[in-house]
């Protein structure tokens, strides 16, 4: 049987490049006529933490006491992002800028 640490005690600091990550699920029927891709009617979209994001809620889960540090813009995804993070137990210290958007990585 393999047995996890207990990373209770750990302390974490976890600096990088935030992200948004963006999916959306759906069918496609046909190929645009103006390029060789498909049409996708989308009917469901999840959001995730991405980047150094991701990495600072895996250490979460695994209930060591984690800080984010990053910049995010002063926009909606940047909202979303640390709303994500924070109701997962990680401490978001990011520098918020407010003419640079939120990194958002969309996949179909």
């Amino acid at each position: 049987m393999i047995t996890c640490p207990d990373f209770s005690k750990a302390k974490v600091v976890v600096l990088g490049d935030v992200m948004l990550d963006k999916y959306w699920f759906g069918n496609t029927e046909r190929i645009s006529p103006e390029a060789p891709v498909p049409v996708v009617h989308v009917n469901k979209e999840e959001t995730r933490p991405g980047g150094a994001g991701n990495v600072a809620l895996n250490i979460a889960t695994l209930q060591a006491d984690v800080v984010v540090l990053g910049a995010i813009g002063k926009d909606q995804e940047g909202q979303q992002l640390t709303e994500l993070l924070e109701g997962s137990g990680v401490n978001c210290q990011f520098i918020v800028l407010a003419k640079q958007p939120t990194i958002t990585k969309l996949r179909v």
